[in-house]
């Protein structure tokens, strides 16, 4: 190498001898623990990537850990090897207010809860706000087991030499803390699906923290103590078909930033759709897509907003993002070779039966199921070209299903 550990490293020298940093490591470290200027970082991230040749498509090996903690790196560089390999779409759809609200609550040291019907992209959204806030993010999604240790930290066994002990292990926003600290940057920790935990339960030390922003939350065996840092973005999101705001905790309500994704402006949501059927429909079957494209509009309307003819309300509040998994499913089933090449007006009801339906029943009281039924029926007959019957069958055993236990309580 042109330089020893205390020597400058410019870009020169790494032009010269990029075969060699293209294939040892720890040169590559050393060349950006010494850059003299961040073109040199530039041009071995950017242009020669080499973080991807010695760390792999996505994950802090030790390239992107020199860059993260290089005094020279910008934002926008350790923005680009934090989040390599990251694929969430560049693109924010949601409503103008909804993405300002939210950046200005976290601005103002709230975390957020963004809450919403199934399929309204709250875990896409949230990433992106993780993005445009932070230099980094990790995402935890949260099950029934939780407890305060998986987010703050607790007391973890270890097996490993000849007895057991215990360590104390770091909760998910207590390794935000961690790694803010560590690269003094910005950064997001995003808890997903949190109503599928006891809520109260789970976030109380948290709760305690909010309020008192310096008290120590957790100590590793180390000695490091961790504080919230208003470096930390904690971003969640929250499901409503699982519970109404007025059933919340008033803790979360009062700590947090609520921030409620529904509707998507009609051009926008008109537009995922066109997306998703020439992505994914277009070059692979013999549908029209302008059938296709009427199709998800009057089912999405119809569900969302009712029938005019009918003079019916909304079913229930059902997201946009679902009717990619349909698209996705008719690409595969109807290409050539595929299982409904000679059948796709077939593969049109089987795949709302398999994405669409299940997903409205799961969340529908009984006068839901009866308005699900009636729609896939009016359905079938207005779109001839497609066999949605499937769909409608589902629908309709799922009513015979309710009634007879209603029936059965009755007597």
């Amino acid at each position: 190498m042109a330089t020893t550990s205390n020597d400058t490293y410019s870009l020169d020298d790494a032009k010269e001898e990029i075969d060699i940093l293209r294939r040892v490591e720890d040169e590559v470290v050393n060349a950006i623990k010494n850059a003299e200027s961040e073109d040199v970082l530039e041009y071995l991230i950017e242009k020669e990537k080499l973080d991807t040749r010695h760390d792999g498509q996505r994950g802090l090996g030790a390239v992107r850990r020199a860059v993260l903690q290089s005094p020279i790196a910008s934002d926008r560089l350790k923005r680009v090897v934090s989040l390599r390999g990251d694929e969430t779409p560049e693109d924010i759809l949601v409503p103008k207010d909804v993405m300002r609200n939210a950046k200005v609550a976290l601005e103002a040291g709230k975390p957020v809860v963004l809450y919403g019907p199934t399929g309204t992209g709250k875990t896409t959204f949230a990433k992106q706000l993780a993005r445009e806030t932070g230099i980094g993010y990790a995402l935890h999604t949260a099950t029934p087991s939780w407890t305060p240790s998986d987010i703050i930290g607790g007391i973890s066994p270890d097996y490993t030499g000849d007895s057991l002990s215990y360590r104390t292990k770091l909760g998910c926003v207590s390794e935000a803390v961690q790694r803010a600290r560590k690269f003094n940057v910005e950064y997001g920790v995003i808890l997903d699906e949190i109503t599928r935990a006891d809520i109260s339960k789970i976030f109380g030390p948290l709760y305690t923290a909010i309020e008192n922003p310096h008290q120590t939350i957790f100590e590793t065996d180390e000695g490091e103590t961790i504080e919230l840092d208003e470096r930390v973005n904690i971003i969640c999101t929250m499901n409503m078909s699982d519970r109404t705001v007025n059933e919340l905790d008033n803790a979360i309500t009062r700590r947090f930033a609520m921030i409620e994704l529904d509707e998507y402006e009609e051009d926008k949501r008109r537009q995922l759709f066109k997306d998703w059927i020439t992505t994914h429909v277009s070059e692979q079957t013999d549908l029209e897509d302008s059938d296709i494209l009427r199709l998800f509009e009057r089912d999405y309307k119809g569900i969302n907003h009712g029938h005019e003819s009918t003079s019916q309300g909304s079913i229930m509040r059902f997201g946009p993002m679902h009717y990619r998994d349909v698209a996705v499913f008719l690409g595969v089933a109807c290409r050539e070779g595929g299982e409904y090449e000679h059948d796709q007006t077939d593969a049109v009801g089987q795949a709302f039966r398999t994405y669409i339906v299940p997903r409205l029943l799961n969340a529908a009281a009984f006068p839901q199921v009866e308005r699900i039924a009636e729609h896939y029926r009016a359905l079938n007959g207005e779109f001839e070209d497609f066999d949605l019957s499937p769909a409608a069958e589902l629908a309709e055993r799922e009513l015979e299903q309710e009634r007879r236990q209603m029936g059965s309580y009755d007597s």
